[in-house]
């Protein structure tokens, strides 16, 4: 039900803060109808119901751009960003010191996957795995997190407990699984890599464990920032092959070379944004030197002694030290240098590789992503891809008009939560021979491919989705 009052009930202070709502919104230009983008070809796509009578359950192949706009209406109508973060700066500030610990409340239980190489991945599940009354066709949203974040990040909670949530409390009644990456969100650093924008054998190996757990339930994608660049490079490389059946990539940095740029050359981002995120991942690595220290052969080692002397790090600097080394595995790694991993790691050249419905949302006074693959045009898109700008919102932030302090909301919940229902209950994917997965020597992995494999190891239990990595700033 609504919470606005009848006319006649209003109070004066009501009017007098509606005028200034609007007389904002019309000054900062914030009534904001997403720009939509599509290649000139776009994708067929067999759904389960009518587009024109949804109550008819008949097979029926239409055009990407006709699901979406039938669909998710929340991409056709206005987004109009709170009154008092009427700019991306104050978006994205807000991402960091705003209060989110009474919204969006969710818990988890906790699965340690070690890896191949030695690694370790954490898979945060909602609700538990051994949840009775979900069906094991349950479709289940597995999402990626940003550059130094995981479960407990306000964005990622934003999407999951109403995804989560059971329908008769107006969610949708799905799973979710988060990949925190390794050496973040509690996860423990086990072996002396990292990882990185481009490194997508992680992602593949978490696919892996989650799809031979539910092996009849749809997969469906949701990356942030970093996470949503790795998510678009794994559905880019795996084309038709693909365990995930459609994806959602948010904030995505693209072009990561020209966005670095972008924030090198200005000394506002270079001093704000790229110091913040430098720092965020400075003290990533600060929680997790006694790994870094039980393998002194590691060449990185003497990198991080001098990193860590220094007063201030930028993102360039990181990744210029420490990611272009230990941020995969090799080969591609190690990289000359940071210029180079920016290349290769770059989603906005692939998109037309993807074979799945690929949903991406950005915003146009994005301060940490400027640079977008549709400044260009349309060409470079491929068929399978949906690309939603903003002219408002700055990065992983969204907040709309409605919003307070205790109760902020964020707009890109309700396309992403509509793309979900979409492509999770009515999309019919394609027929698939996947691999064959074994176990061996204790590792869950693909015949024929001896380079991903995983076994559940120690640890885990339950994780509260509000508590974040002591010292680190939460929302970027």
């Amino acid at each position: 039900m609504s919470s606005a009052k009848p006319a006649h009930t209003r109070t004066p202070f009501d009017i007098i803060l509606a005028i200034m709502t609007s007389a904002l919104g019309w000054l900062f230009g914030a009534h904001d109808i997403p720009e939509l983008v599509y290649a000139p070809t776009v994708a067929s796509i067999k759904t389960r119901r009518s587009l024109e009578n949804p109550d008819k359950t008949q097979v029926e192949e239409v055009s990407l751009r006709d699901l979406v706009e039938k669909r998710c209406p929340s991409l056709h109508n206005t987004f109009t960003p709170a009154w008092w973060l009427p700019s991306g700066h104050l978006q994205t500030a807000y991402c960091v010191v705003g209060d989110f610990s009474r919204v969006d409340k969710l818990e988890y239980e906790r699965t340690l996957l070690q890896t191949l190489d030695g690694g370790t991945l954490g898979l945060d599940f909602a609700p538990s795995p051994t949840e009775p009354h979900l069906r094991e066709d349950t479709p289940i949203v597995v999402v990626l997190h940003g550059l130094t974040g995981g479960s407990h990040e306000s964005y990622v909670r934003a999407i999951l407990a109403p995804a989560c949530a059971p329908p008769d409390q107006g969610g949708l009644g799905y799973r979710a699984v988060v990949v925190n990456f390794r050496g973040c969100a509690g996860v423990p650093l086990t072996s002396p890599q990292l990882y990185s924008a481009g490194h997508t054998d992680d992602i593949r190996t978490a696919l892996l464990y989650i799809s031979h757990l539910y092996p009849t339930a749809p997969l469906l994608g949701v990356g942030f920032s970093l996470g949503a660049n790795v998510l678009t490079r794994y559905l880019a490389q795996e084309g038709e092959s693909s365990r995930l059946m459609s994806g959602c990539a948010i904030a995505c940095p693209w072009d990561l070379l020209a966005n670095s740029l972008r924030l090198r050359n200005s000394w506002w981002r270079r001093h704000i944004y790229s110091k913040a995120l430098g720092g965020n991942l400075k003290g990533l690595l600060k929680l997790n030197l006694a790994t870094f220290e039980a393998h002194p052969e590691a060449k990185v080692n003497v990198d991080i002694q001098a990193i860590m002397k220094q007063s201030s790090t930028t993102l360039h600097d990181f990744d210029n030290t420490i990611t272009r080394q230990v941020g995969g595995s090799s080969p591609p790694f190690p990289f000359p240098c940071a210029d180079d991993y920016y290349v290769w790691a770059s989603s906005h050249r692939i998109l037309g590789d993807v074979r799945v419905p690929h949903l991406c949302l950005n915003a146009k006074d994005d301060p940490i992503v400027g640079v977008l693959p549709t400044d260009q045009g349309a060409d470079g898109l491929g068929p399978w891809i949906v690309f939603g700008t903003t002219k408002k919102g700055g990065h992983l932030a969204w907040f709309e008009e409605g919003s307070s302090a205790e109760h902020p909301h964020r707009w890109f919940h309700r396309p992403t939560l509509e793309w979900l229902r979409t492509m999770g209950e009515e999309v019919i994917p394609p027929a698939q021979v996947l691999p064959e997965v074994r176990e061996v020597d204790g590792y869950l992995k693909e015949v024929g491919n001896e380079t991903i494999g995983c076994k559940v190891v120690e640890g885990g239990g339950h994780v509260v989705g509000i508590e974040g990595e002591g010292g680190l700033m939460a929302g970027l």
